[in-house]
């Protein structure tokens, strides 16, 4: 299957444009329509979007989908939605705040220092515990739906999330642990 059709994939690009439409509509409402209660229903929808992914991801599994890149990605996008979804609501909120409501200006994090050493640290603990989130879902999907050549190739795509650790420690908070202020 060309990976461009492969359904698991469209769902991911899907559930990322929806969450962005679901975020932007939750702030206009709040701050263009001044409605408060209907954009906090509309910001409460925001984690629906992951359960879509889930259960198309399952979906596919069972119907004996053959298992590829998206298969693999599905897991690592939700434990990266979970554990830095909030962090960009607040982001775009702050933006919205200041721009249409006469908000503070947002805070930026300074390039250098002891602040930015906290903020590095704090994102690589994200990043965990996007990882390990991704790793239950993935045995959770291999034991559950999964036969075992599916689950096989779902488990031999955990390793590229050893690298990206090593990677994101490495040019995230050790060089900026190591670098002077």
């Amino acid at each position: 299957m060309n990976e461009l059709t492969d359904p698991v994939l469209v769902t991911i690009a899907a559930c990322e444009i929806g969450f962005w439409v679901f975020v932007v509509g939750g702030l206009a409402l709040r701050y263009l329509a001044r409605l408060p209660r209907p954009s906090m229903v509309v910001l409460a929808c925001v984690p629906l979007i992951d359960l879509v992914l889930l259960v198309a991801v399952t979906i596919d599994l069972a119907q004996g989908g053959d298992v590829g890149f998206a298969h693999r990605l599905a897991p690592i996008y939700l434990g990266c939605t979970v554990m830095f979804g909030h962090r960009m609501v607040a982001w775009a909120d702050a933006r919205f705040a200041h721009r249409f409501a006469d908000g503070p200006v947002p805070h930026k994090v300074p390039a250098y220092g002891p602040e930015r050493r906290r903020y590095e640290w704090a994102d690589f603990g994200r990043w965990l515990g996007a990882v390990g989130i991704a790793v239950a879902i993935t045995g959770l999907l291999g034991v559950t739906v999964a036969d075992p050549a599916q689950r096989e190739a779902l488990l031999g795509g955990l390793g590229v999330l050893g690298t990206i650790t090593v990677i994101w420690l490495l040019t995230g908070p050790v060089w900026y642990s190591l670098s002077r202020d």
